[in-house]
């Protein structure tokens, strides 16, 4: 079955409210797939309250909910449910917010709800996330920027796409600054992992998955393609990618 997956880089731009950019691009994914319920992913989200983790989800799933409602989609948290599996197998569509990547990966496979989700997804479930949540649509979260607060049991995601993501990406160098580019770090991964290709996504912009045919959607900046086997890496405008699916 064909996958149906929105996997945007980033959920706010300076002078936007959030999720203000791809709101609209939201809303026309959870129209052409009649989804009218969505289950979110908060794990990401661990700073948005100084009461805890159970406060900080519920603050995003408030901040979330308010974004979805202004086109009639109902959002409820995973973190809410008895039966987390259960809720992800009787999801409509499922959300996976951003944050830090590694706190998100480790209640994913602590709960169960990296291989449920990813058979749901599989399948034909609508799967959208922004930022850590397009990063664990991939293979693995080797390609996050997050700083490593916790330790998942495994590195491995949902494999719903064949390449590693690293969103929020930049080729911005400061010179007033000595240590090492995004470039530089995306190169030391496929140097020890020479079979993997890596799509870098910039701000503003998304990875749809509809159809069987990925494009690149948003606003007009370039991703940048990266693989061993490439004597430079490569970069692709707006429109369909061939031969990454």
């Amino acid at each position: 079955m064909n996958k149906n997956l929105l996997l945007i880089s980033n959920s706010t731009m300076r002078g936007e409210a959030y999720l203000g950019w791809c709101k609209e691009m939201i809303a026309e994914f959870c129209m052409r797939h009649n989804v009218h319920r969505v289950l979110f992913v908060p794990y990401a989200g661990v700073s948005l309250s100084e009461d805890g983790l159970e406060a900080s989800y519920n603050a995003y799933e408030s901040k979330v909910q308010k974004v979805y409602a202004e086109f009639g989609v109902e959002l409820t948290s995973v973190h809410h449910a008895a039966d987390p599996v259960k809720a992800v197998y009787e999801a409509e569509c499922v959300a996976v917010g951003g944050g830090n990547t590694f706190h998100l990966v480790r209640e994913l496979h602590r709960q169960g709800l990296m291989q449920a989700i990813s058979r749901r997804a599989s399948n034909g479930m609508p799967y959208m996330g922004w930022s850590a949540g397009s990063n664990v649509a991939g293979p693995t979260l080797c390609t996050t920027n997050d700083m490593p607060i916790v330790e998942p049991i495994s590195f491995k995601c949902m494999e719903l796409v064949p390449f590693q993501i690293n969103p929020h990406y930049t080729d911005f160098f400061d010179p007033k600054h000595g240590g090492e580019t995004r470039d530089d770090r995306i190169k030391e991964y496929i140097m020890v992992n020479p079979d993997a290709v890596v799509v870098a996504i910039r701000e503003a912009t998304a990875l749809l998955v509809e159809n069987g045919k990925l494009s690149l959607i948003g606003k007009p900046n370039k991703m940048k393609l990266f693989h061993r086997t490439m004597a430079e890496t490569k970069e692709f405008g707006l429109g369909e990618l061939n031969g990454l699916m």
